[in-house]
């Protein structure tokens, strides 16, 4: 991890979740509610990464107003509890995680080897019969730098369907996940074919600005509204927002990996920057240029704020298609 870049101002408040923990569903902090009336099973999930608080402020408000489903059920949790919680302000990037990635787990093998420990693995195991459960997945993130928001809707056709309906944000990134391991909204029936469950992930924008926690709001309303497990009654006052007025699906195709330490980019990026032209440097590895491989090259996600060799550090995308938003 590089400690180099400055860091971001942190404009919101953490909430404390404490009193979260105790929960109907059995596993601490996250807690699931039963409607009794048919229909999905819908989850909001925060805290994938210890330091994205934009998802945890909106869940710690949903549990606080006592939202409760109208049809089917609704999960609301705070997932990597333990890296949130050591979360130190003047290191605000080394709270990603405690020991791993939590959303580098998710596949069956590695949640089933006893073999790997880590807290995140207890944590995911923890989660698992909950999740295994889940019929639409919204995973509330944020990113290392000040970027506009996108949602990640995995490579199938159904995520992107379902982050079209969604209708914000503006871009919909489709990729097939990261080297290093499997997002949770890829696990199992999420990432098949065969299977109607879903998930959208959700990155809010940089994990400490206020505009985040606005970001997380709106969408976490809208996949509420959109799963039909609530009415619209039921959300906030002020908590939907305007659409964009267009939507771009993205398709990312390949990832950018440091291989080594010395990783560094050609400008100070922070995300959807658009290279008109094939063959345009965008960063130096191990001292050899990185061009762009085509053209209108969208760049996804930069950062080095987590260089490690085998850590990716952008992945490259090409515009498919503009569709008017909603």
């Amino acid at each position: 991890m590089t400690d180099t870049a400055e860091n971001y101002p942190i404009e919101v408040e953490f909430p404390d979740i404490s009193l979260h923990e105790r929960s109907e569903s059995g596993v601490p902090f996250v807690h699931t509610f039963e409607s009794g009336v048919p229909g999905p099973h819908v989850m909001i999930n925060a805290l994938t990464h210890g330091n994205e608080v934009c998802g945890a402020i909106v869940v710690d408000a949903l549990l606080r107003l006592q939202l409760r489903p109208r049809r089917g059920r609704l999960t609301l949790a705070f997932a990597n509890v333990a890296a949130y919680l050591s979360f130190d302000p003047s290191k605000p990037d080394a709270g990603r995680f405690v020991d791993q990635d939590f959303n580098r787990v998710w596949t069956t093998e590695v949640l089933g080897d006893t073999a790997r420990v880590s807290s995140e693995l207890a944590r995911a195991r923890e989660m698992r019969p909950v999740i295994d459960t889940v019929d639409l997945l919204l995973d509330l993130h944020s990113m290392h730098e000040k970027s506009a928001p996108l949602i990640v809707s995995g490579p199938l056709d159904k995520g992107i369907e379902l982050a079209l309906k969604l209708g914000t944000p503006a871009t919909v990134i489709c990729d097939e996940g990261h080297p290093q391991g499997r997002r949770m909204r890829d696990y199992e029936a999420f990432g098949s074919t065969d299977s109607p469950k879903n998930a959208l992930l959700i990155e809010c924008g940089q994990h400490w600005e206020q505009s985040a926690v606005t970001v997380a709001r709106d969408t976490t309303a809208r996949f509420l509204l959109l799963a039909d497990v609530v009415d619209p009654q039921d959300i906030p006052e002020g908590w939907i927002v305007p659409l964009p007025p267009a939507m771009r699906v993205v398709r990312v195709t390949e990832p950018v990996v440091a291989d080594s330490m010395d990783f560094r980019f050609a400008g100070p990026y922070t995300g959807l920057e658009v290279f008109p032209e094939a063959g345009s440097l965008i960063a130096w590895s191990n001292g050899l240029p990185v061009y762009t491989p085509y053209n209108d090259c969208v760049l996804v996600m930069p950062s080095l704020r987590q260089l490690r060799p085998g850590v990716t550090v952008v992945r490259l995308g090409k515009i498919e298609r503009t569709v008017a938003a909603g």
